[in-house]
């Protein structure tokens, strides 16, 4: 069974990426990854907020000795800026020389007006492409959505006149009109977008009276949002369409294919299950596609998406009418 895809112009062995985690750190994960049959994999993010705090913490220090002037703010900020990006710049080019499998990376940032920077110098470091992970939290009560929205096609403009490789998305769902938003940003010249991210889930510790993480992993019930709105966007962009969270075997990896993406990204399996269990999921695949009669991918991508679905209407019926009446 052929399992290859293309994915922003990339040429991958499967359709399995995995995710920017700690699994794709090092040079020897990511060996160990397309060892295991990854068709790509999303370099662990740099943060521009590590950045921001070293560049903080740094100035402290200092100015218990020598104080503030205008001078040094510039050469501890290129010193610095220098210093985290060095690493994760060498990372690139060790992974390019240690692997075949294409090497996206990844850039969390929070301020609009530094990702450019960081791009440019992660396309000449030789990144096959660079993933976004845009995301400006909905509880920003002095912003109208429209102003938040903004921002991400300011971002876009200005990434897409400075670097030559492909860009992909890696947004939320939470948009007052997510459909819709979609599409608009699949019109900007971007090469893909990743439904959708996962986030820090608080929880609440009643003994000990404070707030704690909960849910570190995606579940497979995780896999419902994504799968919804690949179905509906699929065959209405302009872009490449991959999926994120909730995908933890090789049936989280059909659904989503069927809906019609072009890639699908796993982590918390592979936490859980050790990379090794890449070799399953690819094994299974073929098996179901062998079953199934299908020789390649394309050969049943979307053929249950909203716009070729016998019955559009499930996709957009959100109350259980079925079930709870």
């Amino acid at each position: 069974m052929d399992i290859s895809t293309t994915y922003m112009g990339l040429t991958l062995e499967s359709p399995v990426i995995v995710g920017s985690s700690g699994l794709t750190d090092s040079v020897e994960k990511l060996k160990r990854i397309e060892d295991a049959g990854a068709g790509a994999a999303v370099l662990k993010s740099i943060f521009e907020e590590e950045i921001a705090y070293e560049y903080n913490d740094m100035i402290k220090d200092v100015s218990l000795t020598t104080g503030y002037n205008l001078e040094q703010f510039d050469y501890l900020d290129m010193q610095l800026r220098g210093k985290k990006l060095s690493a994760y710049l060498d990372l690139i080019k060790e992974a390019k020389a240690g692997v075949s499998m294409p090497v996206i990376a990844s850039v969390n940032c929070v301020y609009s007006h530094e990702w450019a920077s960081f791009a440019k110098q992660i396309a000449d470091a030789g990144a096959d492409a660079l993933e976004l992970n845009m995301f400006f939290a909905p509880t920003d009560f002095e912003r109208e959505s429209s102003e938040l929205e903004k921002v991400y096609f300011q971002i876009v403009e200005k990434l897409l006149k400075t670097i030559t490789i492909p860009v992909s998305l890696k947004i939320s769902y939470y948009f007052s009109n997510l459909g819709r938003m979609i599409q608009r940003l699949s019109e900007t010249g971007i090469s893909g977008i990743v439904l959708f991210n996962r986030f820090f889930s608080p929880d609440i510790d009643t003994d000990k009276l404070e707030v704690k993480p909960s849910f570190l992993f995606s579940s497979p019930s995780d896999i419902a949002i994504s799968l919804r709105w690949m179905a509906i966007m699929s065959q209405r962009v302009k872009c490449d369409l991959a999926a994120s969270t909730g995908v933890h075997d090789a049936q989280g990896v059909i659904k989503h294919l069927l809906a019609g993406a072009q890639a699908v990204q796993m982590v918390s399996t592979l936490y859980k299950n050790k990379t090794p269990y890449l070799k399953t999921v690819i094994r299974d695949i073929r098996n179901w596609m062998e079953t199934h009669g299908f020789n390649s991918l394309d050969d049943f991508r979307g053929k249950l998406s909203q716009a070729e679905a016998q019955n559009p209407a499930v996709y957009d019926r959100l109350q259980f009418m079925k079930y709870y009446s």
